[in-house]
């Protein structure tokens, strides 16, 4: 049974997911244009975090990052790469749009890599009606970077 719950994002059995997904965001991106978040930066006012679990093991999380009243930016979304090919990005995503909007927000958006391996992300973000935009709140122009919003 797959479960997606709001959760602190310090928490012993959730290691290995940030450890993949730290270790995936540096593997074929230069430091300087690495944005994720350590997980006690997920933890802070205007962050709210998800997990997804399989059968109370964590699989997948997402967060979402507030930067105003309308508008939120999907932060540290990963799946377990044992766990792909299942659908389970596809519904982290949809989770997260639906709580972006019963929270209020009309606009979300997201930075991802330019790189061959985020090429699946890129193209579960546009299936999902994402558009590419100009960098957002904080984010510049980078040629390892591209960013997405869409409109809820």
């Amino acid at each position: 049974m797959i479960t997606i719950t709001l959760e602190h994002p310090v928490q012993e059995d959730l290691a290995l997911l940030h450890e993949r997904h730290t270790a995936a965001m540096h593997a074929d991106t230069p430091p300087e244009s690495i944005h994720m978040l350590p997980a006690d930066a997920l933890a802070s006012p205007g962050i709210l975090f998800y997990v997804m679990r399989e059968d109370r093991a964590p699989v997948g999380m997402g967060a979402l990052k507030r930067i105003d009243a309308i508008h939120a930016e999907i932060k540290s979304m990963h799946v377990l790469v044992e766990m792909r090919g299942r659908g389970l990005a596809r519904m982290l995503l949809g989770h997260l749009v639906t709580e972006a909007r019963e929270h209020g927000y009309h606009r979300l958006s997201l930075e991802t890599g330019t790189q061959a391996s985020f090429g699946p992300a890129r193209a579960l973000y546009l299936n999902a009606g994402f558009e590419e935009c100009p960098p957002f709140e904080g984010y510049s122009l980078d040629p390892n970077s591209v960013y997405l919003t869409i409109r809820l």
